[in-house]
């Protein structure tokens, strides 16, 4: 029996589950996969790409609306992370990667105490104040984590929350992380606010 081949897209970034993502597609070879998917309205997987490979496990997205496009066949696009999936071989056939793929839920599905729901909310509002225009979080009842990882920029660790196969252990580690994370975002925004005060002025006589 034939095994369907999943189309990779390797970006540099991590997409989680119900996470829009906004995309230009420019090369040629992402123009023919994109209109297969968007004609089928097929799943596509991203995969982090980075210097020495692309990651062992992604995250399918869907097109939901094509925003513009270009004479030139180019194409804005936004799409919303779906499934995630661990890659088990690799095809080159096409002008595009594709994968042979094991689609992966959670192994504990045991409901998340009330108490560690409270927190990841907090750790959300954190996140949040951080940030110019992120809507209030619509926890859905196992989805806390992806929507907390969408506020996480580090691609390492947000790629971590995504390979966890327990809603509980994905906010532990998230709770566990928040506030390093926030006291390092503060410093870069510090020392980007004091760059221009350091040094001497220029005085011209």
């Amino acid at each position: 029996m034939a095994t369907d081949l999943l189309p990779l897209f390797p970006l540099s970034l991590v997409l989680v589950p119900s996470m829009p993502l906004p995309l230009h597609i420019f090369e040629d070879r992402y123009k023919e996969m994109m209109a297969e998917a968007i004609s089928d309205h097929s799943e596509f997987g991203v995969v982090l790409a980075k210097e020495q490979g692309i990651a062992n496990i992604g995250c399918t997205a869907i097109v939901e609306e094509v925003t513009r496009r270009y004479d030139d066949g180019r194409l804005d696009l936004v799409a919303m992370g779906q499934r995630r999936f661990r890659i088990t071989s690799l095809d080159q056939e096409k002008t595009y990667l594709r994968a042979e793929v094991q689609f992966f839920n959670d192994d504990d599905a045991s409901e998340v105490p009330p108490e560690l729901r409270q927190k990841a909310s907090s750790a959300y509002r954190q996140l949040a104040s951080l940030e110019e225009g992120v809507a209030e979080p619509k926890f859905e009842r196992a989805r806390i984590s992806f929507q907390l990882a969408q506020l996480i920029e580090d691609l390492d660790k947000r790629q971590t929350v995504l390979a966890l196969r327990s809603e509980i252990e994905r906010l532990e580690y998230l709770i566990q992380i928040v506030p390093g994370y926030i006291e390092q975002r503060e410093r870069i925004a510090f020392a980007r606010r004091v760059a221009p005060l350091n040094g001497h002025p220029k005085v011209e006589l």
